[in-house]
């Protein structure tokens, strides 16, 4: 009776995998946080030994800022604690991830509201929690910036050569969101797609 038992529960198991669709591959992009700006220097090469020394496939980099676009069959959040660890570990710095799936940033992409210019920067601000993207909110509401709010994510449009010192960059600049929030101009995500 134990092994009928222990057969039907592996039977389960697997069908269930395959009709419920559980622990899909699903593909990400990894955003690192500030590597390749000051002291914290990483090579594309290194960056994606690491993702395949965890066993991601597909795994590709994209220019030097830190994107990785990969496929994992794990959890989001088990995920980014995984790829943090690594990070950390193998280079020695402590390492911020930003995650996204890929099949979510055609949408971003779409949805910048502003007029691109050649006199501008178009940037989406990535941002993990939703309570840190609603302080955001509300304090940019007393910014005269062209800021709009998307799901997980910021728009903003800033003059070329300000984007360090206008109010709303030295707000996101705070240590306080450094861990949950990531900025990529457009058309580094352009790239990424």
């Amino acid at each position: 009776a134990i092994i009928r038992v222990l057969i039907l529960k592996h039977h389960l198991i697997f069908y269930s995998k395959i009709f419920f669709n559980v622990n899909r591959m699903a593909k990400y992009i990894a955003f690192l946080r500030g590597i390749n700006v000051g002291n914290i220097r990483i090579k594309m090469s290194d960056l994606q030994a690491a993702f395949e020394d965890l066993n991601y496939s597909s795994v590709k980099t994209y220019l030097q800022t830190g994107n990785v676009v990969f496929e994992s069959n794990s959890e989001m959040a088990d995920t980014k604690l995984t790829i943090e660890q690594k990070l950390t570990q193998t280079f020695h710095y402590e390492a911020f991830v930003l995650l996204s799936l890929h099949e979510n940033l055609s949408g971003i992409i779409k949805n910048y509201p502003f007029e691109q210019s050649d006199t501008h920067h178009a940037y989406v601000i990535f941002v993990e929690k939703k309570n840190v993207l609603e302080e955001l909110k509300i304090l940019s509401e007393k910014m005269n910036e062209e800021i709009t709010f998307g799901e997980n994510c910021i728009y903003w449009k800033v003059e070329k050569g300000s984007t360090l010192h206008t109010t709303f960059a030295k707000t996101i600049a705070k240590a306080k969101y450094k861990s949950v929030t990531t900025m990529r101009n457009i058309n580094t995500l352009e790239k990424i797609l």
